[in-house]
């Protein structure tokens, strides 16, 4: 599997980049893992917006879905130019209904349910889900193919069911919203700490901070998720690819 970093900031993008959005390849199939502000624009360096096989939503606050409408209309505009002839699935819960209706759109974009439950397969790709800890309903997702695995937290406060869900992944992208000395539980995310004990915890093979602070020196997130982690630590970074 082949990760690119497409966003990584949380609530808004910086600027000239993007908020969250992941997009992982295997075997030719590209699916896209959220899809926030500014990500379809830098996602058309990679790849065409016509080239996606499908979507995965985590939940709908707009740093996570906020690129969802301009998809559909770069699916309708290609459609015009003749290059768009298939309907793009997009996985997502419909425990925000509202959130659930505006995804299908006309024949180009179709809304596809999953639940804490789900075993679904997309394209090569097994995933598996756990409900997170946010304001809103959320979700993690463990998402397999060619024997190796990813665990992506989405938005979420610590949860020690995370331990037995993520054990032995692969790679663990986390959401690092908060430095180490923060209490970063009320707001329903992670701080650099929590992140680098679900590393440890999970054995995961290498951790990956994302959804990052708007403030602060960066590299102490590092620094502090590898007091407690004894593996690789990298932060995320817009384009970054990882070969998993």
């Amino acid at each position: 599997m082949k990760l690119t970093i497409i966003g990584q900031w949380g609530g808004y993008p910086k600027a000239l980049e993007a908020s969250t959005g992941y997009l992982l390849e295997h075997d030719g199939f590209k699916l896209l893992i959220d899809c926030g502000s500014g990500v379809l624009s830098h996602l058309q360096t990679h790849i065409e917006a016509t080239d996606l096989d499908a979507v995965l939503l985590s939940h709908y606050h707009p740093d996570h879905v906020a690129d969802i409408g301009v998809l559909q209309h770069a699916l309708l505009i290609q459609s015009f130019l003749g290059k768009n002839k298939r309907t793009l699935p997009v996985y997502a819960h419909r425990e925000d209904q509202h959130g659930y209706d505006t995804i299908t759109y006309k024949e180009f974009m179709k809304a596809h349910e999953y639940n804490e439950n789900s075993s679904l397969s997309i394209g090569p790709f097994k995933v598996t889900f756990v409900k997170t800890k946010h304001p809103v309903p959320c979700y993690g997702m463990r998402i397999e193919a060619g024997g190796k695995s990813l665990f992506y937290t989405a938005d979420s406060a610590y949860r020690e069911e995370f331990v037995s869900f993520g054990r032995d992944a692969d790679v663990l992208l986390s959401e690092c919203n908060f430095y180490g000395e923060m209490d970063a539980s009320n707001a329903g995310h992670m701080t650099s700490l929590d992140a680098g004990n679900l590393a440890q915890k999970t054995n995961a093979g290498k951790l990956i901070l994302t959804h990052l602070p708007h403030f602060g020196n960066l590299l102490q997130l590092v620094t502090e998720a590898k007091s407690i982690y004894n593996g690789e630590v990298l932060l995320a970074e817009k384009d970054m690819e990882v070969f998993i």
